[in-house]
């Protein structure tokens, strides 16, 4: 019995470490890696919900697979992790549906998206990238074919060992500690901790990746609009067409309209130099 656990076990990390490896095979503008995402948890719902002709199990699994359809974006590596966690909190809510909230999962992604990816893109990319292509470049550089070999090697190593044992811990540590997450408030605490660490990643992205300010000036020069809007609030435009965007997609706006005008209001804006 033992022994077919362990196979069981291994079976799932495997597919949780292989499918981690494919999560931006579909990357997209609007939600980036959530069909890679949800691609590496779908064997984890058909064992959830393996008879699709009973009409509950149907309803629960179409469900899930929306849950996994909302925007994720995390590290590939250190997704493995996030993939092992989700997929033991899916089992837990097939199994007590009724004393499990389905919010938590998304909350837990969304929480844990910020930290694993600063984590992730500082080792992998800030270290371990430099540390491998430094030396193999040496290498090269005198002619020898263990340049990229090496650099090879150094690279995929470190990746193959987070991305296995994140998902094992992800997975037994998820099934581990969900039970004692479920006693008490301690889940309250958890989903009000989440929330606000998501919003910490959701503030930081708006602030760092929406690179928007104004040239405007007055009186010849000497006032700089842009200095006056940070001297009240930093990062006051980005803000602003964040909240316009969440706005027009409370209304149901289509992506497509929502790409198309941030596009074209981008190039009209900077053409008549508003923004930059």
């Amino acid at each position: 019995m033992t022994h077919t656990k362990n196979d069981s076990l291994n079976k799932k990390i495997s597919q949780f470490f292989w499918r981690s490896w494919a999560i931006q095979d579909s990357w997209n503008y609007e939600r980036q890696m959530n069909m890679g995402f949800l691609y590496g948890i779908v064997p984890t719902l058909d064992r959830c919900y393996p008879d699709e002709s009973d009409p509950v199990q149907l309803e629960r699994k179409k469900e899930a697979y929306r849950r996994h359809m909302a925007f994720y974006n995390c590290t590939p590596q250190t997704s493995a992790f996030v993939l092992g966690l989700a997929s033991s909190m899916e089992e837990e809510l097939a199994e007590t549906p009724d004393a499990f909230d389905p919010a938590t999962i998304n909350a837990i992604k969304t929480s844990l998206m910020g930290p694993l990816s600063g984590i992730g893109d500082s080792f992998f990319q800030g270290t371990i990238r430099v540390i491998a292509f430094g030396l193999g470049v040496s290498l090269a550089q005198q002619g020898s074919i263990m340049g990229p070999v090496l650099a090879m090697i150094i690279s995929i190593i470190p990746s193959v060992l987070v991305t296995w044992f994140g998902a094992k811990l992800g997975y037994q540590g998820g099934r581990e500690y969900l039970e004692k997450m479920q006693s008490g408030d301690l889940m309250d605490r958890v989903m009000y901790i989440c929330g606000v660490v998501g919003l910490m990643a959701i503030g930081g992205m708006v602030a760092t990746l929406i690179g928007a300010t104004t040239p405007l000036t007055f009186s010849g020069g000497s006032v700089v609009i842009q200095s006056i809007l940070d001297t009240i609030l930093p990062q006051m435009i980005p803000l602003a067409l964040t909240g316009a965007m969440y706005v027009l997609i409370k209304r149901n706006v289509g992506s497509g309209l929502l790409l198309a005008l941030s596009i074209f209001g981008g190039i009209a804006l900077s053409a008549f130099g508003i923004l930059v």
